[in-house]
């Protein structure tokens, strides 16, 4: 395959994956609901809807690799390893895009969190170009490989540079992110900032887990704007961690407020668990100086715009690392 017939290929699968008439993908997105409880069928389709916009349009995809002169027209022959996460639907994504388009073998290792969707992007890219069939390999252990991209928890990560770090190689540990407020905000910014919180009930790394805010902020219209995510109680997973976190609170006679469903309490950790939401207070004119280590985006009217961290462009690559980048580089 030329980059041209990768880039058509691609295209042709995003038109896809907003075609109402797509049974297989209507399959792959039940089964992957029955198997991972936190992929809600809403938030599968915001995903793909994401990937469709932001990633697989044609002008998007050309002027991307057209950024990139070192990119092969022809397959280079290189197996790149890949180990996915699944912690939201299709976050492994990216990586196998970019693997393919800088003309590698992607070699992929599957979440068993959100094996049905690639299943799917996977055998439908073999569909519309059977020379993918070549160029996707699917395998339990990664061996043999010319670099590898692995993405997981801290814990992982160290095993990860164990048994990668010979290799050329991007490792990818635990993010989150956060937002500095200034009390100003609009109903209509305060209403993303609780999107940027709760969508895919907080579990990206791109979804808000912390807020700094002025010593006298208002929290009233923020608690307002979440009680349209308070229907994730009815998700037993969601509300097991919704209790177990209020009983924390309680128990520990720490000070809390509570959606109706989600909780905010003070805390300087960036991560916060399921259902919750951290606080911290600065002094107004006296920023907040925040770890990077930790964070994947910082949201606000100087940072990232609310309502965008979950839609990605094709060069808002994970850690900052440039991926393309690091592949055609190979």
């Amino acid at each position: 395959m030329n980059l041209q017939a990768r880039i058509k290929a691609f295209f042709t699968l995003g038109t896809q994956f907003l075609n109402p008439g797509n049974d297989q993908l209507e399959v792959a997105k039940n089964s992957a609901y029955q198997q991972n409880a936190w992929f809600l069928p809403h938030f599968i389709d915001h995903a793909l809807a994401q990937i469709n916009q932001q990633f697989l349009a044609l002008d998007l995809l050309q002027n991307w690799v057209a950024s990139y002169p070192a990119i092969s027209d022809a397959p280079t022959g290189k197996k790149i390893g890949i180990v996915m996460a699944g912690n939201i639907p299709l976050v492994g994504f990216h990586d196998l895009l970019s693997s393919l388009m800088a003309g590698h073998t992607a070699v992929v290792k599957l979440s068993s969190k959100d094996k049905p969707l690639m299943e799917y992007v996977i055998a439908s890219l073999q569909m519309i170009d059977p020379a993918f069939k070549d160029l996707i390999q699917v395998q339990e252990q990664l061996k043999n490989c010319d670099a590898y991209i692995a993405t997981g928890s801290n814990n992982t990560g160290r095993y990860f540079e164990q048994y990668f770090g010979k290799y050329p190689h991007i490792i990818r540990k635990n993010k989150t992110s956060v937002a500095i407020l200034d009390g100003l905000e609009t109903p209509a910014e305060i209403d993303l900032l609780a999107d940027d919180m709760m969508l895919y009930f907080g579990m990206g790394c791109r979804n808000i887990t912390q807020i700094w805010v002025p010593k006298d902020y208002d929290f009233i219209p923020l608690i307002e704007a979440l009680k349209k995510y308070n229907y994730l109680g009815d998700e037993h997973k969601f509300k097991h961690n919704y209790d177990y976190q209020l009983a924390l609170l309680m128990l520990n006679r720490q000070f809390y407020m509570d959606s109706g469903g989600i909780l905010l309490s003070e805390n300087p950790s960036p991560f916060a668990a399921i259902s919750q939401i951290h606080y911290q207070f600065y002094t107004p004119g006296q920023f907040p100086t925040i770890d990077s280590a930790d964070v994947q985006c910082i949201v606000g009217k100087t940072g990232v715009p609310f309502g965008s961290p979950q839609t990605p462009s094709l060069m808002q690559y994970a850690d900052g690392v440039d991926t393309l980048e690091f592949l055609s580089s190979l």
